[in-house]
């Protein structure tokens, strides 16, 4: 026996009627509300397309997987904004006025709620955990230079120096303009981490390379994080056993920052974990060209001292080009002639 089919059509003179009750009415809707809603298909569900290109930082969960290998880094870190003296810094220069349309602009709260939100639900020693993966290294170093073209900045980060420890200065002054190989890390076991790039014993070529190319603008500089206000007192107690095993021509690159790097600026230079070391090298324009973090492996540290030729050589031709265009300008020719 066939099923009766109920028809889509609604009848709109029954449901109109003022002689009926709710509950009437509701029971009359029913069967035309199962129809209409049988005779359209379900809509498919939406698929993301798959990137063809990884992440550079594997996420957490990607990181404990025990398949995971690290990746050579093909996209390149930093920020896209280019970095000025002052910012991220461990003092606020805000004036009153500044300070006042700060507390009262609701967006400034919303940031600030979701940094705070981030922290909180990050466990306390998830960074010493994920030591034990890879011993913390996150990505390969590229093979060759990234492309000025693409290519993004090293954020400012302002602490004191060896030098001057009663003062602060900017990350920013000191690499412009200069070809610069960057050591970031927090604590002992980040900085042998970098030791295993840049150390004399473990790449002595390198050490060979900076001595010999320092007239033409590269330089060694170095980037202590200690956020924690114990270990920042520990290491401006220690300060002199550091000056003994740096030159004092070194003493202004050492820098020991203590505030004022968020974790969205860490991770805009694949700081994934602050436990680790890890080396970048900058130009003069404070691009960041090539990067590469916990223990060196096999083919990275003849990789840095090639890409820190070519950069070196890349930047003397820039400023060879620069100062013959100021002396054509000097002379009196334009680029019109």
């Amino acid at each position: 026996m066939l099923k009766p089919r109920w028809v889509s059509v609604r009848p709109q003179n029954l449901l109109l009627g003022q002689w009926l009750c709710p509950a009437c009415q509701l029971r009359l809707q029913w069967p035309y509300r199962q129809a209409s809603s049988t005779s359209q298909p379900p809509n498919p569900p939406v698929q993301k397309p798959e990137s063809p290109i990884p992440e550079a930082i594997p996420s957490d969960k990607e990181f404990r997987d025990p398949e995971f290998k690290p990746r050579p880094l093909i996209r390149p870190l930093g920020q896209s904004k280019r970095p000025n003296p002052g910012e991220n810094g461990a003092i606020d220069h805000r004036t009153w006025r500044q300070r006042r349309d700060d507390f009262f602009n609701y967006d400034k709260h919303l940031e600030r709620r979701e940094e705070l939100t981030s922290k909180i639900r990050k466990p306390y020693f998830r960074e010493w955990t994920n030591m034990g993966f890879h011993r913390g290294k996150t990505f390969l170093a590229p093979p060759n230079l990234f492309k000025v073209g693409v290519s993004l900045y090293f954020p400012n980060m302002q602490g004191y120096t060896l030098a001057s420890p009663s003062t602060y200065s900017d990350t920013t002054s000191v690499l412009s303009g200069k070809t610069s190989i960057v050591s970031v890390s927090s604590g002992k076991w980040a900085e042998d981490q970098t030791l295993t790039f840049l150390g004399e014993k473990q790449n002595p070529e390198l050490a060979k390379l900076v001595e010999e190319l320092r007239r033409d603008g590269l330089q060694r500089v170095w980037i202590n994080i200690e956020e924690d206000w114990l270990k920042a007192w520990l290491v401006r107690l220690f300060v002199r056993s550091v000056k003994k095993r740096l030159k004092i021509e070194d003493w202004g690159r050492y820098f020991v920052v203590t505030k004022g790097i968020s974790d969205s600026v860490k991770m805009s230079i694949g700081m994934a974990n602050s436990k680790v070391g890890h080396v970048y090298l900058v130009d003069g324009n404070c691009r960041i060209r090539w990067a590469g973090n916990g223990d060196a492996v096999e083919g990275e540290r003849e990789g840095l001292v090639a890409v820190v030729k070519k950069l070196t050589e890349q930047m003397k031709m820039v400023g060879e080009g620069e100062k013959m265009g100021k002396v054509l300008k000097g002379m009196g020719f334009s680029k019109g002639h």
